[in-house]
C-alpha cells in the first residue's frame, strides 16, 4: 500500500497549487487566530501560508519540524494547529533558545512546542531522532547555510533525510535566483538558484515530487542593490528606490516538496 502511495505522489509531477485540495478548517483558524501579530497577518499577502502549507500537504497530527524559525512567523501558525494531534519542534540555534521560548510564552497555543538545535554552521544537529518527523520544513534560509559549502550542505541535507519517516516531506520555500544570473558562494544577495536547491536534496536521498508557483513574484527580477533585503519588509536602502521596492512587493520565490522515499 505505501508503495501506491509514493507512486501516486511522484505521478502529481511539478505542477502549480490549484486550491483543488480538500479544505483544512483547523489551519485556516490557526492563521485567522488573533495571536498572530498584526506585522505578521500583513504579510499572509505574499506568504501564502494556507496555500503554502496544503501544498506540502501538513495535517493536524504529523511530527513537524521547522529548521531556523527565525522570529516564529510560521511558528505562530504551526503551534496552535498541531498542538492537540501532532507535534512541532522548532530547530535553531542554542543561543536563540532562550529568546524562543519568550515568544513561545507569549500564548497559550505555543505551550507544547519543543526546541531544537540546528546549526549547519557548527555541524550540530540535535533536534529530531532518526525517523521521526513526518515533515520538515524550511522557510527562507537556504541563502543562510550556503556559506557552509558543498560538503557541509551534503551533509546538512542527509541529517534532515535521516530525521524523516520513510514517506516523510521535505518543503522547502527560498528566494528564487533566475538561471541566468550568477549565484556566488555565500548567497550573498540572498537569492538561490533552484536547481542548486534540488541537487543538493537529491544527493541526498530526495525525491523532488512537486513545484509551486504559489509564492513567485514575477516583479521580482532578483537584481537590487543590497539583495533581497532591499525589497519589504526590510527596506535595506531606506528611502531610496523604496517606492519601487514596495511596488515589487516581497521577493520570488520557489516552494518545492520532496518525499523520503518508502
Amino acid at each position: 500500500m505505501k508503495q501506491y502511495v509514493l507512486a501516486g505522489l511522484l505521478a502529481v509531477g511539478f505542477t502549480s497549487f490549484s486550491g483543488a485540495a480538500l479544505a483544512d478548517p483547523a489551519l485556516k483558524a490557526a492563521i485567522a487566530s488573533p495571536a498572530r501579530a498584526a506585522e505578521n497577518v500583513k504579510r499572509d499577502q505574499y506568504r501564502h501560508p494556507y496555500e503554502t502549507l496544503t501544498f506540502f500537504g501538513i495535517k493536524p497530527n504529523m511530527t513537524v519540524v521547522e529548521l531556523s524559525p527565525g522570529g516564529g512567523w510560521y511558528t505562530e501558525i504551526l503551534a496552535p494547529y498541531l498542538r492537540d494531534q501532532g507535534k512541532l519542534i522548532a530547530a535553531g540555534t542554542a543561543n536563540g533558545a532562550e529568546g524562543f521560548q519568550k515568544f513561545l510564552a507569549k500564548d497559550p497555543g505555543r505551550d507544547k512546542v519543543t526546541y531544537g538545535t540546528f546549526m549547519p554552521g557548527k555541524g550540530v544537529y540535535n533536534y529530531a531522532p532518526k525517523g521521526s518527523a513526518d515533515m520538515v520544513l524550511t522557510f527562507r534560509n537556504v541563502h543562510n547555510w550556503i556559506g557552509i559549502g558543498d560538503e557541509g550542505m551534503k551533509k546538512m541535507m542527509a541529517n534532515i533525510y535521516d530525521s524523516l519517516k520513510p514517506g516523510g516531506i521535505f518543503g522547502v520555500e527560498e528566494h528564487r535566483l533566475p538561471a541566468s544570473m550568477k549565484q556566488d558562494a555565500e548567497a550573498s544577495s540572498g537569492y538561490v538558484h533552484e536547481d542548486y536547491v534540488i541537487k543538493m536534496a537529491e544527493q541526498a536521498g530526495f525525491k523532488l515530487v512537486a513545484k509551486s508557483e504559489v509564492n513567485a513574484n514575477a516583479r521580482d527580477d532578483a537584481n537590487h542593490e543590497n539583495g533581497v533585503w532591499a525589497l519589504p519588509p526590510t527596506f535595506t536602502n531606506k528611502d531610496k528606490d523604496r517606492a519601487k521596492y514596495a511596488a515589487i512587493g516581497e521577493s520570488d520565490r520557489m516552494t518545492l516538496k520532496f518525499v523520503k522515499p518508502q
